[in-house]
């Protein structure tokens, strides 16, 4: 990658991903883009909807743009509120990256995810290639565009690239509507509060990553050689696998007074179910040499150690 552009880079993922694409590649050489006006990037900015073709292309093409970073979506929990919505950003959004790509000759990162398996799916050490029969729609969704992407490869030659994540957890940015969002809210109130009120239920495993992982795993995917890319945009990556009552555990070991209660949300942990609680990475190990940094030891002290220096005041003298 040289020249990058960042779809949805308001979000969760981008927030971070605009910061550490710069510091890699430069300032100039990224682009973050959403739809709304520039409000806190210190990065060049498109005011940009992924909805509208022709201005994809026109700023690929002003930018001299060689790589879309596609980010922008509607994630799982929000988008069983409005399944209308999520389709027009998730698959006419990635539609037409993928066109703008065709016609630009741009490579393309477009992330799927945990959701793209269903009840049918085995749920241990999920394989690379098994059945996929998600049950909502934001786990269609990221089917088809698993599908989607191979088409445009196989039979436009755009090189795309693709991940399934698992739940991110990040202390920069909130999540936006997933069904993992727990675990990065269950960070702040443990500082703020001393409590925190869970809606999934607490042996719920889901496949988990902290941040700076997903991040890595982005460009190491994006550089690797595509002569080694076989499953080229669907690779299983995964960090540690835990359910609320483990991370609650976990917490205490820091914060021995942290409580932990439960109100479960039926929405939620149904989607939940339907999950894998963990994947088999393999394959992005193999290919192209992924492997996680942070297990939920280090990642649970380095999110309190951040988050306690951000939410407590600092004590005056």
């Amino acid at each position: 990658m040289k020249k990058i552009l960042i779809t949805g880079a308001a979000g969760q993922i981008g927030t971070e991903l605009t910061t550490y694409l710069q510091s890699i590649y430069g300032d100039d050489q990224v682009i973050a883009s959403g739809r709304h006006e520039e409000l806190h990037f210190n990065a060049i900015y498109e005011k940009l909807d992924v909805l509208n073709a022709g201005q994809l292309v026109e700023v690929i093409r002003r930018h001299r743009v060689d790589s879309v970073i596609h980010l922008a979506a509607i994630l799982s929990a929000k988008g069983e509120s409005d399944p209308e919505a999520l389709w027009q950003i998730n698959m006419n959004g990635l539609y037409n990256v993928l066109e703008a790509a065709k016609a630009t000759s741009v490579s393309v990162f477009t992330p799927s995810s945990i959701a793209a398996f269903g009840p049918e799916t085995p749920l241990d050490r999920t394989p690379q290639v098994t059945i996929q029969r998600p049950r909502t729609i934001y786990g269609i969704s990221k089917v088809a565009g698993e599908l989607l992407c191979d088409y445009y490869y196989h039979h436009f030659d755009v090189d795309t690239r693709g991940v399934r994540f698992p739940g991110l957890i990040s202390h920069e940015a909130l999540p936006g509507g997933g069904t993992t969002d727990y675990a990065v809210h269950i960070f702040y109130k443990a500082i703020e509060t001393g409590g925190f009120i869970c809606d999934l239920e607490p042996k719920t495993f889901l496949d988990m990553m902290y941040m700076p992982d997903a991040l890595r795993a982005i460009v190491e995917l994006m550089e690797a050689s595509p002569t080694k890319l076989a499953h080229r945009n669907a690779y299983n990556i995964t960090a540690m696998s835990f359910s609320p009552e483990i991370l609650a555990k976990e917490i205490q070991k820091h914060l021995p007074n942290f409580k932990m209660a439960y109100d479960i949300n039926p929405v939620k942990q149904a989607i939940a179910d339907a999950w894998p609680n963990s994947l088999d990475d393999g394959c992005a190990r193999t290919d192209w040499g992924w492997k996680p940094e942070y297990d939920l030891p280090a990642m649970t002290t380095h999110m309190l150690k951040v988050l306690g220096a951000k939410l407590r005041p600092a004590s005056t003298p």
